[in-house]
């Protein structure tokens, strides 16, 4: 009798002690996206002119809402504030402009054939990016960055003059 009760209380504490050691578990299909990346920004000058002009860079990548991020991306040259869409897509999450950016570039409002949210009506074996693509984009349309997951970078090309990608500026990095 003593022994089964030495052994039911070694594995009640064997119980609690995996328990307390399980770590919290991360949603892989959709990893977050939010953190600091450290990295460069270049000049699409730079890049035809032959001259690899660089300088550090930092963005800070926030959640603000449902598959809404804030962008500050920021050097000793740069500073700017962004919000954006982030759609997941396999190994990568790909942003695209919100509100009246998105208006300008695409020439129509985001969502405007959906009711209630944006992903609601995903189709089976679709991924976030594929029905954003589908609902609101057409082929021809230019998107400028994501998150490559795999790699855990984040690339973003702030394009400073619409007519002129000349004066674009990349921004490459890495999470930290």
């Amino acid at each position: 009798m003593r022994y089964s009760v030495k052994l039911s209380g070694i594995a009640v504490m064997l119980l609690v002690l995996i328990t307390a050691c399980e770590k919290e578990e991360i949603n892989e299909a959709n990893p977050p996206v939010d953190g600091i990346y450290e990295g460069t920004l270049s000049s699409s000058q730079s890049k035809t002119a032959g001259a690899a002009e660089t300088s550090s860079a930092t963005a800070e990548i926030t959640i603000s809402g449902e598959n809404e991020i804030r962008v500050h991306c920021y050097s000793d040259s740069f500073d700017s504030t962004f919000v954006m869409n982030y759609y997941h897509h396999n190994d990568s999450v790909y942003v695209c402009l919100t509100g009246d950016d998105f208006e300008e570039m695409y020439g129509h409002k985001l969502g405007g054939g959906h009711h209630g949210g944006m992903m609601d009506d995903i189709h089976k074996g679709e991924t976030e990016w594929m029905h954003h693509m589908s609902e609101e984009h057409d082929d021809s349309d230019e998107h400028f960055g994501g998150f490559d997951m795999t790699n855990h970078s984040f690339s973003y090309t702030f394009k400073m003059n619409m007519s002129d990608s000349s004066e674009d500026l990349h921004f490459q990095g890495t999470k930290q």
